[in-house]
């Protein structure tokens, strides 16, 4: 069938056996691998980035980027159980509205994976470091920062995506399994720190609220007077989405769950609700426990609240913690990656080639060490702040997609079976697509450029080398 925006895919294709990933993922697996994937740089690093740009505020910010985020998430667990396919968005798109608008959501979508990885490497380097040198093991700053921050190269960044990604290449179950053991350490490490911050909680810390406003407003950069940004509750919303998505990673994993019709539900909706819980106790006991301005923009802002109350044998138990469990991000971003990746080249998008698995660990083994490739370099060089917004314009447009593609196919195929139905579909696809817009207008300037540039780059590619070619399954 097609459209306007060119073929449509089916909803149940039939692949052979060389490009078909195994089942072998259970919903704790599923909801791990979400928690694992949403519980980390984002709370754990962007709390600084957040506070510098809002204030106590950003404690707004994160319920605002949560709840567009759980519009978000219901859309996708109607379209993962409806659709039990790899792919995320590209797939929902692709079957929905047509060939070309799934190229842009999946041409966005690596933008997204792939930024994401880089940026929690560049996090997961932050609290490396700041270990290493409470332990009397300093590095040289030239080799734990990109040119762009001060330094030469992010050697550990390169290091840990190196690890995951041989990790990946073992096989789905058995990192999953190592995933969820560290997910379970890296709560545990919270509940320790929320134990610690509440009896030191401090009103006070709480004014102004709203030091920087709500809505956007140009000011200079409160750590570079010489810099214009964008100030405000949204602005940081716009930057703290990013600590809330890690559930679409959860949807990559459709055609790898042992029964995706329960699994899938269980998997987003779960690890969202959990994760939103944790994360407004988390930032209230950071900003109660700490004037802002104390860890604003710190690349490690949680273990730097506990030294700055005297706890630096807790603050070292939280930094251990962060370095051996915040690579579960990268675990579950690289491995979303490497589905969307996978399943457009298995659709002919790329080389097909690249969609092949290997007969005896069911993993996509070229794309897994490609993609690798990309993130490390991109780790290498780039700051944290400028990665972060970059991969959350990705993701803004493919929960815009999403949102779109479930409303589509309700009109489209209203009579299709859907083991989840999202309840009040219309205003839960509304507030999807209009939150992501508008958190994608408060992005920096160059972000959003960056973003169009990157689509046009891609649209360039497609209908040179893809348009008009019929897709497989």
């Amino acid at each position: 069938m097609a459209s306007i925006w060119g073929p449509t895919k089916a909803i149940e294709p039939q692949h052979d056996h060389a490009h078909t990933l195994k089942r072998t993922l259970s919903w704790p697996h599923l909801v791990a691998l979400g928690v694992g994937a949403i519980v980390g740089t984002g709370i754990l690093t962007l709390t600084g980035v957040g506070a510098a740009l809002a204030g106590p505020g950003v404690i707004l910010s994160f319920l605002i980027a949560g709840l567009v985020c759980a519009a978000a998430a219901l859309a996708y667990a109607e379209l993962a159980t409806m659709i039990p396919q790899a792919g995320s968005a590209y797939t929902y798109s692709y079957a929905a509205v047509g060939e070309t608008i799934a190229w842009i959501v999946g041409w966005s979508l690596i933008l997204e994976y792939s930024v994401v990885c880089s940026t929690v490497a560049v996090g997961w380097s932050g609290y490396f470091a700041g270990f290493m040198e409470a332990n009397g093991w300093g590095l040289p700053h030239a080799l734990t920062a990109g040119p762009y921050a001060g330094g030469v190269v992010n050697v550990p960044a390169v290091a840990i995506i190196a690890v995951v990604a041989g990790l990946l290449m073992v096989g789905t179950r058995e990192s999953a399994t190592l995933n969820t053991i560290l997910v379970a350490l890296k709560l545990l490490a919270l509940a320790m720190f929320v134990a610690i911050t509440l009896p030191a909680f401090d009103s006070a810390h709480f004014h102004p609220f709203f030091p920087h406003g709500f809505f956007p407003t140009e000011g200079a950069d409160p750590f570079d007077p010489s810099k214009m940004i964008k100030l405000g509750v949204l602005p940081a919303a716009s930057i703290i989405f990013f600590a809330f998505y890690g559930f679409d990673a959860v949807s990559t994993a459709a055609e790898e769950a042992r029964n995706p019709e329960r699994d899938m539900t269980i998997g987003i909706v779960g690890s969202m609700v959990i994760c939103v819980l944790i994360y407004m106790a988390v930032a209230a006991s950071a900003i109660g426990a700490v004037p802002v301005a104390d860890f604003a923009n710190s690349p490690e802002p949680l273990a730097l609240v506990l030294r700055s109350m005297g706890q630096i044998f807790a603050s070292k138990v939280f930094g251990a913690v962060a370095v051996i469990a915040l690579p579960t991000v990268i675990l579950a971003f690289l491995f979303g990656q490497t589905r969307i990746f996978f399943v457009m080249a298995r659709d002919g998008m790329f080389p097909r080639k690249l969609g092949e698995v290997n007969p005896k660990s069911g993993v996509p083994v070229l794309v897994t060490i490609l993609t690798a490739i990309v993130v490390a370099a991109i780790a290498a060089f780039l700051p944290l702040a400028e990665i972060a917004a970059l991969a959350n314009a990705g993701t803004l447009c493919a929960f815009v997609a999403v949102g779109a593609s479930m409303l589509v196919l309700r009109r489209k195929d209203p009579t299709r079976e859907r083991p989840f139905r999202v309840p009040l579909a219309p205003l839960v696809g509304a507030v999807a697509i209009l939150g992501c817009i508008a958190l994608f207008v408060t992005l920096p300037t160059g972000t959003q450029v960056r973003f169009f540039v990157w689509n046009i780059a891609g649209l360039a590619i497609y209908f040179l080398f893809r348009r008009g070619k019929t897709v497989a399954g």
